[in-house]
């Protein structure tokens, strides 16, 4: 449900929408819902054994916040840097950047995730051709 008042928009949690990095996000803040011109916010629950595909946004740099649980997360050219993220973290990711998080833990990982494209997806490129690297868990 949203809610829409002269400037501001109040949006409730319930819309999901399926992205094209394989994941599925709770509709927050875009350009689809409010009049976001420069940013979009959203919730991603990433229940255990869940990941995306291999990814980048071509134009727009995202930043995510871990809520609770515990990930692992790749990024780079041949997605060769690694860490493992869990509750309080922040993540920063520039555009252009290749990058696959992943949940190999027994909980589902909760994250806030904003980006610089208030169509959040317009930028997102798959890159299929990383997805099956021997050392990513399997999809």
């Amino acid at each position: 449900m949203t809610v829409k008042t002269s400037d501001c928009t109040v949006v409730r949690p319930g819309a999901t929408y399926a992205g094209r990095q394989g994941l599925t996000y709770g509709a927050g803040i875009s350009n689809d819902n409010t009049a976001a011109q420069a940013l979009c916010l959203h919730r991603l629950s990433l229940p255990p054994g869940g990941r995306a595909v291999a990814h980048l946004h071509e134009d727009h740099e995202s930043a995510i916040y871990v809520i609770s649980g515990r990930g692992e997360f790749w990024w780079g050219p041949a997605l060769e840097h690694h860490a493992v993220v869990e509750a309080g973290d922040f993540i920063h990711i520039p555009a252009g950047v290749p990058h696959l998080p992943a949940n190999l833990s027994d909980e589902t990982l909760e994250a806030v995730i904003a980006r610089t494209d208030p169509n959040e997806q317009e930028s997102v490129v798959t890159l299929p051709e990383l997805d099956a690297l021997p050392h990513l868990p399997t999809a």
